[in-house]
């Protein structure tokens, strides 16, 4: 027999030695149902913007989106952020004074937190009212 022969029966052979998977049965396919919209616990607009780590205008524009379907939003900060929140209500009012913003009411504070290592610090708090003009 010739090298490709044997090669060709060898390869029939172990083809043959394997075991064949088992195949599965098909399930019949569930008709799909007409999917709901998920609501958030607060369906609604949402008055209270908190301040973190993202870039400044992403609060601005968030904001401002609220600004536009209720006629106040608190911009709420704490500790390092509370510089951003003041950034951000400054270009709310002044960068667009054509939109008819102002800055209404500021609340200053302090919450006890406990730190990593498991002390007790107090945190400065921030909340900015922002509301359209009468």
């Amino acid at each position: 027999m010739s090298n490709n022969a044997n090669e060709a029966n060898t390869a029939t052979t172990k083809q043959a030695e394997r075991p064949k998977q088992a195949e599965r049965p098909k399930q019949a396919e569930r008709p799909k149902q007409a999917e709901r919209p998920k609501q958030s616990e607060t369906s609604g607009p949402r008055d209270t913007i908190y301040i973190g780590k993202k870039p400044l205008m992403a609060y601005v524009t968030s904001t401002l989106i609220q600004l536009a379907n209720i006629p106040s939003v608190t911009i709420k900060a704490r500790g390092m952020s509370i510089g951003r929140a003041v950034d951000v209500s400054q270009i709310i009012s002044r960068k667009s004074e054509n939109a008819g913003y102002i800055i209404g009411s500021i609340k200053l504070g302090s919450e006890s937190m406990e730190s990593q290592d498991g002390r007790l610090r107090n945190v400065s708090t921030i909340d900015i009212e922002i509301k359209r003009k009468n």
